[in-house]
């Protein structure tokens, strides 16, 4: 994961662009905050669906969801 700040992704999208191309996620950060997330389509949707199985299976602990999301990082 690579962290950059809202100022020089905007300076330099392109970069960004190809290391989201290549399977990395970018935090976008602003004021020494994490204010978003760069990532492939392909990873956002897998997200939102394994997260939406388990809200269907009322098995899901977003404490847990974001523990496991991360570690897969």
């Amino acid at each position: 994961m690579t962290m950059a700040t809202a100022t020089d992704v905007q300076n330099n999208f392109g970069k960004y662009l190809n290391m989201v191309q290549t399977g990395r996620d970018v935090i976008i950060m602003k004021n020494g905050k994490e204010v978003a997330r760069l990532m492939s389509y392909d990873k956002s949707v897998s997200f939102l669906t394994d997260s939406l199985v388990g809200v269907l299976k009322g098995d899901y602990n977003e404490k847990e969801a974001r523990s496991e999301r991360m570690r897969k990082l």
